[in-house]
């Protein structure tokens, strides 16, 4: 059986595409490019605006394909198919699993049966208790230099403009041990650097029994693991960043100067309307602890702009914070009602050409700190994961692609780049643009 995979939306959506193509790989069944696929899955996020219309875009564009061969179908998954279920049956018929983000483990087994019984339909649509375990010896079959665990799902904060838990359901912890199993499975494997994921990582375990581990405990058992080099985590809730994960950045060197703390907004007034439960003074206290734990740490954030009720003072209190917290990149979004939120139901709502102003405005801030903040690491070096091939000079000669240690972009040349791909590899930084890093490999 040969199928395609086709992913929106966050890392955790990737991690669970990644998971359910080795699943199928494992079962027998062929990854192809599209036009070759019998059975599409889509793998859909519903955070964003519109998101409905998206994949119903991209389902009458693979409904195309039925012209190709008549027994193609389809799976949707993840949080748009959570959201809309089984009504994708009346509308899209070639659409023969629904799927939600609790539906994962059970998907594989599912689209086998589908594949024998062309008459069937299937929906796995409820939400679990606890975290169901996926097959451990799935990662060992896919070397690669990076891999994405997640340690928890769902979200139990409730922001009043976030669809999160409504889709993904409540926080469910994953078991300590599991989560260590897969890591150090990983790591036979030859993986180096490994991404903990989940909505809320900072509140990992606490829905667990008592005296269960918590995240500063996780991030030390999996730092400890023979050939893991690198260590990161998304997403943060700033209000769940602890002591004990703030002492980890200047205690363990496999952890990544490199944090991702959603900020959402710098004004009090619209953090209270938002549920966040902190303040701007709280939030910049802990960047000033993440500072002094890591001096070199990169910190990204979230933020958005015109959520209901923003004033210009409100909004400039966002444009401050973006300078003293010195974020290198931050991911800006115009706000947007999602149903069922209590933001939705808040008044007054900011007009599309207001709020477009106020994020050009933020986005043009953001790159102008960004690019100076870069500009400074030229003749420094770094340390890059090589991930492989990457722009190439006007002159045609290719370069490489990876990471530095805190996640930022580096592209290099090197005569033996190849032979680096999977390592770590010295790069010294001659110039900086579009976002990211230019440089040449040290011998």
């Amino acid at each position: 059986m040969k199928f395609h995979v086709i992913t929106f939306g966050c890392q955790m959506n990737v991690a669970d595409s990644g998971w359910l193509g080795r699943s199928l790989t494992a079962m027998g069944w062929e990854e192809v490019p599209e036009d070759e696929a019998r059975v599409f899955v889509v793998n859909t996020c519903s955070v964003r605006e519109k998101p409905e219309l998206k994949l119903y875009s991209q389902l009458g564009r693979l409904a195309a394909h039925l012209e190709r061969d008549p027994s193609v179908f389809c799976a949707v998954g993840g949080c748009v198919a959570q959201q809309v279920g089984t009504s994708l049956w009346n509308r899209f018929p070639f659409v023969r699993l629904v799927f939600g983000t609790d539906g994962i483990p059970q998907a594989p087994q599912a689209l086998a049966r589908l594949a024998e019984n062309p008459r069937l339909r299937l929906s796995l649509l409820d939400f679990s208790d606890s975290y169901t375990e996926r097959d451990p010896a799935l990662p060992e079959t896919a070397p690669r230099p990076s891999a994405f665990v997640t340690i928890m799902q769902g979200c139990d904060n409730y922001c009043a403009y976030c669809i999160v838990p409504y889709v993904r359901g409540r926080q469910k912890s994953r078991a300590f041990e599991g989560i260590l199993e897969e890591c150090r499975a990983l790591a036979r494997s030859g993986v180096l650097e490994i991404t903990l994921l989940g909505q809320n990582v900072n509140s990992y375990g606490k829905d667990l029994e008592p005296g269960a581990p918590g995240f500063p405990e996780l991030l030390r058992a999996v730092a400890s693991i023979e050939g893991i080099r690198r260590l990161r985590f998304t997403t943060s809730h700033p209000k769940d960043l602890d002591p004990g994960v703030i002492a980890a950045f200047g205690e363990l060197p496999q952890l990544c100067p490199s944090l991702h703390l959603p900020a959402q907004s710098g004004s009090d007034a619209v953090l209270g309307r938002m549920g966040r439960r902190y303040t701007s003074a709280e939030y910049m206290a802990k960047v000033e602890a993440l500072r002094a734990a890591r001096p070199d740490i990169l910190l990204t954030t979230d933020l958005i702009v015109g959520f209901p009720g923003e004033t210009e003072e409100d909004f400039q209190a966002t444009l401050e914070l973006i300078r003293r917290a010195g974020f290198e990149c931050s991911f800006s979004f115009m706000y947007c009602d999602r149903p069922g939120v209590a933001a939705a139901r808040m008044e007054p709502k900011l007009s599309d050409t207001e709020k477009a102003r106020r994020l050009a405005v933020l986005q043009a801030l953001q790159n102008e700190q960004q690019e100076a903040m870069l500009a400074r690491l030229t003749g420094s070096v770094a340390q890059v994961l090589v991930e492989g091939p990457g722009e190439r000079r006007a002159t045609g000669e290719p370069a490489w692609r990876g990471r530095d240690a805190s996640g930022r972009v580096v592209n290099f040349f090197a005569p033996d780049g190849e032979r680096l791909v999977g390592s770590i590899a010295p790069v010294r930084i001659t110039q900086s643009k579009k976002h990211s890093l230019w440089g040449e490999a040290i011998p």
